[in-house]
């Protein structure tokens, strides 16, 4: 995938660490250019000195073959423009902006741009939006056969009922994150974009789940 990341601070140079580790094609944008001696050395990373709301500065990182956009510079607004250019102008289909003001979450979740606040910032939760994957549970029971995940909805969910996702003793939907609220009555809702859908499953449901989803990304 190719991935652009917005900011060289400590998320971002991690983000983009971790990534560039498992293969992705990474490349960072920072308007200071010693910002990215946080990257490691040995790291095949593309760095871009410029703005992420620039135009020039995104055509350079190869915004418009851009798999995935991540926006995590200091700045709540600089990070909901990049991303809502992102996703906007350029259709980029994997986009998450960091928020320091919680409080804003959830109007950034009606424009349709996951996002996640300083409280309960994690590297792995941006992951998540960026690279959606839903063999990668986030808790396993202790002896292995249950697994709880989180998955973002695939586009082509959108308008389907969520309860065909159950599978009596293997998947059991659970909750379904929508506009910054987690609702319990996945059943009854339809899918709609930018859905994050909390899963249960067990081992031998994994490969059956995988191919309801259709092995799509959001």
């Amino acid at each position: 995938m190719h991935i652009v990341i917005i900011g060289c601070g400590r998320v971002g140079s991690g983000l983009a660490a971790t990534l560039a580790s498992e293969g992705h094609d990474v490349v960072v944008i920072d308007k200071n250019r010693r910002s990215f001696k946080r990257l490691p050395n040995d790291a095949k990373i593309t760095t871009v000195v410029g703005s992420g709301f620039d135009r020039e500065s995104l055509i350079e990182a190869g915004v418009e073959k851009a798999d995935a956009l991540a926006a995590v510079t200091s700045g709540d607004n600089s990070n909901i423009l990049c991303a809502r250019i992102a996703r906007e102008n350029f259709q980029i289909p994997n986009v998450v902006a960091r928020i320091y003001d919680p409080r804003r979450a959830e109007i950034y979740q009606r424009l349709g741009i996951p996002t996640v606040a300083t409280v309960t910032w994690t590297i792995e939760q941006v992951r998540q939006w960026l690279i959606p994957k839903q063999d990668r549970p986030s808790w396993t029971d202790a002896t292995g056969t249950l697994h709880l995940i989180e998955y973002p909805l695939p586009a082509s969910w959108a308008g389907r009922s969520l309860a065909t996702l159950n599978v009596p003793g293997k998947i059991s939907l659970i909750g379904v994150g929508r506009a910054g609220t987690v609702r319990l009555d996945g059943e009854q809702l339809v899918g709609q974009e930018r859905d994050l859908l909390h899963l249960a499953v067990t081992s031998d449901g994994q490969a059956e789940l995988s191919s309801l989803l259709g092995g799509a990304s959001a």
